[in-house]
């Protein structure tokens, strides 16, 4: 009878066989290790009941049965009672909230919002003067930071929509206060600086490039792509300019169409 020698043989184990025992238990030791390591003292506190989070001054000061917030910073998410699934990192940031699933990071963002949901501010007074408008997205220094009821609208850069009120689906992206001015006009998109900067109520606008439809106020309807296109436009509406500088000064004119570079630029009329 061959006699087996059980050294040997667990000797003898395959490889594989081993790396797949070894290897967990390896994964294992390295993150106790690390756990360890990178442990902090004193530990953190600021857990409480629900998911909430809350560290600083008056944070999560109103809590009743909210759930999964987390506020830090002085006064954050103060009157939030009810709310869930809230973030505010920042001084004043989601001060009187009383809805859900909102983000604010940045001193005051958010500051003003109560019914209004699933919002996001990030930056210093993003969103400030929100009250019931949902679904906003606000990226930079004061971006959206008029708007009360207005919802849908996405603002990317310093200044970009800091004038809307109520205007809805509205899309500024470019610093240097994209769609600066506008208040209650709806439907615009605005790609580039001080591209449409001054239009306050004109709807279905869209302007792409720097300067595009810049001193547009009350024309709706109208397409400009391209550095100052259709810059000088006015209460023109349904016009199209396709080209840097293409209708470039155009005021009132109505239903132009203007395809390359700087032609024709100086259609002020309906043609």
């Amino acid at each position: 009878m061959k006699t087996i020698n059980p050294s040997k043989s667990f000797l003898n184990y395959s490889s594989s066989r081993r790396g797949s025992i070894f290897i967990p238990l390896g994964l294992v030791a390295l993150l106790a290790v690390s756990s360890i390591s990178r442990a902090v003292t004193p530990a953190p506190d600021g857990g409480y009941p629900g998911g909430n989070t809350a560290e600083g001054q008056n944070a999560l000061l109103n809590l009743t049965t909210g759930t999964y917030n987390t506020a830090i910073g002085w006064f954050s998410l103060e009157s939030n009672t009810i709310g869930n699934f809230n973030t505010a990192i920042g001084a004043g940031a989601l001060l009187v909230n009383a809805s859900d699933e909102n983000t604010a990071t940045g001193t005051g963002a958010l500051l003003s919002n109560t019914t209004g949901l699933q919002n996001t501010a990030n930056g210093a007074f993003a969103l400030f003067s929100n009250t019931e408008g949902s679904f906003n997205t606000a990226t930079g220094d004061q971006a959206l930071f008029s708007n009360t009821t207005g919802t849908v609208n996405t603002a990317i850069g310093a200044g970009a929509l800091t004038n809307n009120t109520t205007g809805h689906h509205n899309t500024a992206i470019g610093g240097d206060f994209v769609l600066f001015s506008n208040t209650t006009g709806t439907y615009n998109t605005a790609v580039g600086v001080d591209a449409l900067a001054s239009n306050t109520t004109a709807d279905a606008n869209t302007a792409n490039g720097a300067f595009a439809l810049f001193s547009n106020t009350t024309g709706s309807g109208n397409t400009a792509i391209g550095t100052s296109a259709l810059q000088d436009n006015t209460t023109g509406g349904t016009n199209t300019a396709i080209g840097t500088s293409a209708l470039n000064s155009n005021t009132e004119g109505e239903a132009n169409t203007a395809t390359g570079a700087g032609g024709p630029r100086f259609s002020s009329a309906l043609e």
